[in-house]
């Protein structure tokens, strides 16, 4: 039985300081045990996939369109969904934590489904989103080795540092 699930979502065309956390989260999930979801395609999602792929780790990608050639190189399973921005909901879905590295619209859409369906999620570098009373909804850590160590203690994971 393989580790938790968790999904590593964040800018499709990301920054190289984007890709650098990301990478770095991949791999420390991967070492960890856990099962590394994205969406499939390039920067962020692509970078926690080569960290995870380089330390021996399982990646899965939600693919948008219906082709699983369009999946990065590394990923384990690509599994066309044929939903388009619509994935993010089963990405969200079938986490058991999120990680979000950067990103613009569809990083908060996948932000909000976590919330509502509420998934342990932590942010290093981007959307930082307040409940309506003004309070934090989410944690929003300064590294990588930070996020990674809080999710896993989130979702019980035994490995979390």
């Amino acid at each position: 039985m393989r580790g938790p699930y968790v999904a590593v979502i964040g800018a499709g065309r990301a920054t190289g300081e984007q890709e650098r956390v990301a990478e770095q989260v991949g791999a420390l999930l991967a070492e960890a045990g856990a099962v590394v979801l994205s969406g499939g395609l390039g920067g962020v999602m692509r970078a926690s996939c080569r960290g995870a792929h380089e330390r021996g780790g399982l990646t899965v990608g939600l693919l948008p369109g219906g082709d699983r050639s369009e999946g990065n190189q590394f990923l384990t399973v690509a599994l066309p969904t044929g939903m388009g921005e619509l994935r993010n909901g089963l990405i969200a879905r079938t986490a058991d934590g999120l990680i979000a590295v950067g990103g613009g619209w569809g990083t908060l859409s996948e932000i909000g489904f976590a919330m509502r369906l509420g998934r342990p999620l932590v942010a290093v570098g981007s959307w930082a989103v307040t409940a309506p009373d003004g309070g934090p909804t989410y944690p929003v850590m300064g590294s990588p080795d930070e996020a990674v160590a809080w999710l896993l203690r989130e979702i019980g994971h035994p490995t979390a540092h």
